[in-house]
């Protein structure tokens, strides 16, 4: 007999086995659960239910009972309640859980309708894996290899779609790789709220394109490309670049703005050639905006700063200059919850008054918020700052005109972009840590040449108050030095004290100092972060409003 679930769960058995999901799950995911894969191609968890595809078919029962008393029909051989078997196959994705039903995935009718499929799909599909960007991740060849029959009995000319087409400037399309199962289409429809994409035409001539006039432009359209099962959508900027199996994966934050997208960093040899987002429900759930995917091309900048003198004499000329007359500190909001917690001791041992600055934008709705900072939060846990920041360096620049300011130590910012002057530059003595050269590190008398977010290690947190870490992806340029490396130095030189620059050692003192952070190792924050107490901080009007985070579709079933 049938178990008694919990009230907010459904019990049923896929291949004999029983398991109680959660109400208003799909065969899919319930099949899951249990680690059965069911293969498809329309289908995606976070978009609604298409039902295209029909890779996804299963044989579907229920109990049998008598029509007029209700009462159960035993079978007398088993014991056991019959199960009335549907005798078609249906989908999987649009077929939600229902109290005792039974599902088959691994029967004979099952296979031969994968199998079907399967060849269906792969009738005008071209033979081209050898040269296609989605060889080494495509469901396509995975599924023709795990489910098909190997063999075709096609013979007939395939038929020839558009190649090579631009359906806008960041997504190529070559149609006769298509599988029309629409995903590309309803992303745009439902979460980017872009509706460009349709299908033209009929049958094995239905091709994917642009509508009249219109263009995939949206700063979201590179999803389409992964979420693709197949290479149908490309990235024109890493098409043809580099082998998926090649590259090494590390997880990363996207540093745009507050919302903190996470990311993965696709690396081969220290050079990097995509980002991609990685999924986190609570923050960005599998998307990410284009303009953060570029952001790795800030590490071959042709404006890197590049060492001139060994770290041990530049701190030493550093920390000489921080020690002669009055100073003040200029963090940054691009800089770790690690840095950000060094510079403020910094600026302690000195007596110097601790600035970050502000960057705004426009706000999306999506994952991109006014903040464009992604650690605003970070200098105010750590002390760094006692209140939001502005856009300028208003109380700085009066303090260098009335002579209170006469050395400024910048921590990766452009103080010239905040308001000051070529002319306030020059009457105070500057000090710069960075990885690019601007304005301010022209001015500057000792200037130390630091990494990137992409060569090293730390964490950030986001417009939620959550704490998430970002890993080193690839190796640093040749001379320049971690910005912890660099603070910590400096503090040993100008007399304070220092616990070290490793994770480890900062982390041991953030949690020791810092209530936010007790009892917090950097090794133990999980992979989709730690939502801090962020009630100390409830009262400030920070840009963004709400936080911004996205929910799961709603799936719709559909027969």
């Amino acid at each position: 007999m049938i178990q008694p679930a919990k009230p907010d769960l459904v019990t049923v058995f896929i291949d004999g086995k029983e398991i109680a999901v959660p109400k208003g799950t799909n065969v899919i995911e319930a099949a899951r659960m249990v680690g059965t894969d069911v293969p498809h191609y329309c289908y995606h968890p976070k978009l609604t239910v298409a039902g295209n595809c029909r890779m996804c078919l299963i044989e579907l029962g229920m109990p049998m009972a008598d029509r007029a008393t209700r009462e159960p029909i035993m079978d007398p051989e088993t014991g056991k309640q019959k199960i009335n078997w549907i005798p078609r196959p249906q989908i999987g994705c649009g077929t939600t859980v229902v109290p005792g039903m039974h599902v088959k995935t691994q029967s004979p009718m099952v296979k031969e309708c994968r199998e079907g499929v399967m060849e269906f799909l792969l009738i005008n599909h071209p033979l081209d894996c050898p040269i296609c960007d989605q060889a080494g991740e495509c469901k396509l060849q995975e599924q023709a290899t795990g489910y098909g029959r190997g063999y075709s009995r096609f013979i007939e000319q395939k038929n020839v779609k558009p190649k090579r087409t631009q359906l806008g400037p960041r997504v190529t399309l070559d149609d006769e790789r298509c599988v029309l199962c629409s995903r590309c289409i309803r992303f745009c429809q439902e979460v980017a709220k872009d509706d460009v994409l349709g299908f033209v035409d009929r049958g094995s001539y239905s091709t994917l394109t642009c509508y009249p006039g219109k263009e995939l432009t949206n700063n979201y359209s590179l999803n389409t490309v992964d979420i693709c099962p197949v290479g149908a959508l490309t990235s024109t900027d890493f098409r043809f670049k580099m082998r998926v199996w090649f590259l090494k994966q590390s997880n990363s934050i996207c540093t745009e703005s507050s919302v903190g997208a996470n990311t993965v960093v696709w690396s081969r040899e220290g050079v990097i050639y995509r980002i991609t987002p990685r999924q986190n429900d609570e923050v960005n759930d599998t998307w990410m905006a284009d303009s953060g995917r570029i952001l790795y091309k800030e590490v071959q900048s042709g404006n890197r700063l590049k060492p001139t003198s060994d770290l041990k004499t530049s701190v030493a000329a550093a920390g000489s200059l921080l020690q002669d007359g009055a100073v003040a500190v200029v963090g940054s909001g691009r800089s770790s919850v690690e840095e950000q917690f060094l510079t403020a001791k910094l600026a302690k041992q000195l007596g110097a008054t601790s600035y970050i600055v502000a960057r705004h934008g426009e706000e999306d709705g999506l994952l991109i918020s006014k903040d464009r900072n992604p650690n605003t939060r970070g200098a105010l846990v750590t002390g760094l700052i006692s209140d939001l920041p502005a856009t300028e360096l208003s109380d700085l620049s009066a303090d260098i005109d009335a002579g209170k300011v006469t050395t400024i130590l910048s921590v990766g910012e452009d103080l010239t972009a905040a308001g000051l002057s070529a002319e306030q530059l020059a009457k105070v003595t500057l000090v710069y840590l960075g990885s690019h050269a601007n304005a301010t590190s022209a001015a500057a008398k000792v200037i130390i040449p630091t990494l990137t977010v992409f060569e090293k290690s730390g964490s950030f947190i986001n417009q939620q108050f959550r704490l998430q870490k970002f890993a080193s992806t690839i190796p640093g340029l040749a001379g320049a030095a971690d910005d912890r490396v660099v603070l910590d130095q400096l503090l040993a030189d100008v007399g304070g004290a220092s616990a070290g620059s490793d994770l480890p050692s900062v982390w041991a003192e953030l949690s020791a100092q810092i209530p936010a952070f007790a009892n917090t190792a950097y090794a133990n924050i999980p992979a989709t972060g730690l939502l801090l107490d962020s009630s100390n901080w409830s009262g400030l009007d920070f840009p963004e409003g709400e936080s911004l985070h996205f929910k799961p579709a709603a799936a719709e079933a559909t027969a």
